[in-house]
């Protein structure tokens, strides 16, 4: 039987990673670390989960692509954070702990073999993963992301995932708030983007990173897998999973 798109939620765990660390204080300020074996140095992939930015979502469902990574030889910190629903979660803070997580991959390279990182982030994990490579100066590899939060708004509701994100204020509000907190509005930023998207995605629809990537002026490459829905991209189950790890590899070597 075909393995529909959204199967990967609802997968078994994956194995335990090599350590969970903290990078915070607060209880959800933690990233788990997968690390290949052998000597390395290992390229590491910053790995930021979606879940519409609600906390009954976590690092779990990206555990299995990170598994996969070390397969391939490359590291991963897979990033958990504060959440819409969590005490001090939504904007501005989730965007900043997972910034902090990043600046942690310093110490991280202070006990392990790491080489150079790129950001990996899926859906509303891709949201923060653009804001965070423009932070961070470092490329990313945005899986059906959440690009534009004012078009995400104005198409689903103010009631939606993002309007709630942002504390309830609309676009046409708020101007200020969605210029800071959406990649498309944050464009240029400075460090290469590739931005992979199923065409039949009912999540977050195709046409956002299409309009994502021509508004960027070359900064961002567009990787369409053609009638994939949302989950595909970080499904190591999925025939398109190969053209993740292609994406991932090539953001290290640029």
């Amino acid at each position: 039987m075909a393995r529909n798109s959204e199967d990967v939620l609802w997968d078994p765990p994956p194995p335990p990673a090599d350590e969970r660390l903290a990078y915070g204080l607060e209880p959800k300020q933690f990233g788990d670390l997968r690390v290949p074996a052998g000597r390395g140095p290992f390229s590491l992939a910053v790995v930021v989960h979606g879940g519409y930015w609600k906390a009954q979502y976590n690092l779990i469902h990206t555990g299995h692509l990170c598994v996969e990574l070390a397969a391939h030889g490359i590291a991963s910190w897979n990033v958990e954070y504060r959440c819409v629903g969590d005490v001090g979660g939504g904007w501005p803070a989730t965007a900043d702990d997972v910034h902090v997580a990043v600046t942690h991959v310093e110490r991280l390279r202070e006990r392990h073999p790491l080489g150079p990182a790129v950001l990996v982030g899926h859906s509303a994990g891709g949201q923060l993963a653009l804001l965070a490579g423009k932070r961070a100066k470092l490329p990313v590899v945005a899986l059906a992301a959440v690009s534009d939060l004012a078009d995400a708004v104005r198409r689903r509701g103010i009631d939606s995932a993002p309007g709630g994100f942002l504390g309830g204020a609309h676009p046409d509000d708020a101007p200020a708030l969605y210029t800071e907190a959406s990649p498309f509005a944050q464009l240029p930023l400075g460090v290469p983007q590739t931005l992979i998207h199923g065409t039949a995605d009912d999540v977050v629809p195709f046409v956002q990173s299409e309009r994502y990537t021509a508004a960027a002026n070359g900064e961002a490459r567009l990787i369409p897998l053609g009638g994939a829905g949302h989950f595909e991209p970080i499904d190591p189950l999925s025939r398109e999973w190969p053209q993740t790890v292609g994406a991932i590899r090539e953001a290290l070597r640029r």
